[in-house]
């Protein structure tokens, strides 16, 4: 068995006093805290999922197959919200994981990002009957948890998908095209608006405009600090 010099043994031993029983190697201390924070950050989230994931506040918990509470980074700068789960969501227990979820997962990759960077939720965590919109009701019940989800998060800037996820969460009844020339704040947190992945697909007009804010978001909100 080899013998620790007493240069070494010292170190441990310093470090120990300093640092507690692990050894950190190659990694600035910044680096420790933020993944410590990171970790932190998701067993809150999960906790609250864990919470809330038995909701039966409106009439829609009696016909859901899976409650849907949101994916991704949970220390994410930026947050995609859509309005409701759709078929698949409901299915999988997972947001956009359909056709709209591929198409928004190639438009974000467009930008240097991937579904670990981002998080992904919608207003509502129940799939609504036939994928109508969200009810008056509903929303008011629902979207006290997507308030809490963005405390625990606390990210730069929130995406609205669509016309009906801005407009629930926004309180702004306009085009949605006139939605995407203004800048909004949610809960304190930079707003913007953008088309539904769903409608891309329905009209492929729209991927020029959807992409001029996905530029805007990869020139405002990525890698400034």
């Amino acid at each position: 068995m080899k013998k620790v010099s007493p240069t070494i043994s010292s170190y441990l031993e310093q470090t120990k006093d300093l640092l507690g029983d692990k050894l950190y190697l190659s990694k600035d201390i910044s680096d420790i805290e933020a993944e410590s924070n990171s970790s932190e950050v998701s067993s809150s989230l999960v906790e609250y999922s864990n919470q809330i994931s038995d909701c039966e506040k409106c009439s829609l918990h009696s016909i859901r197959t899976n409650f849907v509470f949101g994916v991704g980074n949970p220390s994410a700068d930026i947050v995609f919200v859509g309005e409701a789960p759709g078929k698949q969501e409901d299915l999988l227990g997972e947001p956009f994981v359909g056709r709209a979820g591929k198409l928004l997962d190639k438009i974000i990759a467009a930008i240097n990002l991937t579904r670990d960077d981002i998080y992904i939720c919608n207003v509502l965590k129940c799939r609504p009957p036939d994928n109508r919109n969200p009810n008056t009701s509903e929303v008011e019940q629902c979207e006290p948890y997507l308030k809490t989800q963005l405390k625990i998060i606390e990210p730069k800037l929130i995406v609205a998908l669509g016309r009906v996820a801005a407009k629930t969460l926004l309180k702004v009844d306009l085009p949605l095209g006139e939605m995407r020339k203004q800048s909004y704040s949610y809960e304190g947190i930079d707003a913007i608006v953008t088309y539904h992945p769903a409608a891309l697909l329905r009209n492929p007009a729209f991927k020029r405009p959807c992409w001029e804010d996905f530029q805007k978001i990869r020139d405002n909100y990525l890698n400034k600090g």
